[in-house]
């Protein structure tokens, strides 16, 4: 694998120097996360989210397994109070698995070679190069909560791989979300299908980099399938939210 340290410039120039974008960011997790919340960052890359959560006032449990990435988010958030950084995946059984590089945009370096074969035939994908693998540590989410608790949020983006992580919970969460993509339409599917499983969820939904809740009342698990079906391939991805009713 090439060593090019572009793509985590590169990841921090998205993820830190447009502050339009932290203020939304900060103003829809403020709806989620409470000041002495706990929250899982599944997936924290260099930790754009995991600042925000800290900057409401959350405890912090950040997991990123890419080695070279992992090191930026130690740097940028290691010493703040209230941060836990583990250099792990998660998934649905704890080991040791092959991750998929992409040196050029570390952002969309993944578990799931299912999002591999799908990017080779999208437009919007066209370009990307997974160039590398290494063998990450991975955990679960029934681990992690053992290990620290119930979170009171958990946000998971994970390129693909979302499914498998909800694979590894077994009991109901009260709050989190999900990244999804036009080009994985049937990995939501099978996140809304697995908390739907566990527990009586209602969903909203976040498109790209916009922040914003699309749903002006929480939906159902019907519903949230439909709207995402309905979503033109240009809309690429977004997050989905799931909140755990009484």
């Amino acid at each position: 694998m090439r060593h090019n340290q572009s793509g985590i410039g590169r990841s921090l120039d998205v993820y830190y120097r447009d502050a339009a974008r932290t203020a939304r960011m900060d103003q829809l997790n403020g709806h989620f996360v409470k000041k002495g919340a706990l929250v899982f960052d599944i997936g924290a890359h260099v930790g754009d989210r995991t600042g925000s959560f800290l900057r409401l006032g959350a405890r912090v449990v950040a997991l990123e397994p890419q080695p070279r990435v992992f090191r930026a988010l130690r740097l940028i958030h290691g010493r703040t109070p209230g941060a836990i950084m583990r250099s792990e995946a998660v998934g649905a059984a704890p080991g040791y698995f092959e991750m998929f590089v992409n040196s050029d945009n570390p952002t969309i370096s993944t578990l799931s070679p299912d999002l591999i074969a799908a990017a080779r035939s999208a437009d919007s994908w066209q370009g990307q190069v997974w160039d590398g693998q290494i063998s990450v540590r991975v955990t679960t989410l029934d681990l992690l909560v053992a290990s620290y608790g119930l979170p009171d949020f958990v946000k998971i983006d994970v390129e693909g791989h979302e499914a498998e992580v909800l694979a590894g919970l077994s009991k109901p969460l009260p709050l989190l979300s999900f990244e999804f993509t036009t080009i994985q339409r049937d990995v939501a599917y099978a996140c809304i299908a697995r908390l739907s499983a566990i527990g009586r969820y209602s969903f909203n939904l976040s498109l790209g980099e916009d922040h914003a809740l699309q749903c002006e009342e929480w939906i159902s698990a019907v519903e949230m399938e439909k709207f995402i079906a309905r979503l033109p391939e240009g809309a690429n991805s977004g997050d989905v939210y799931a909140r755990l009713e009484a």
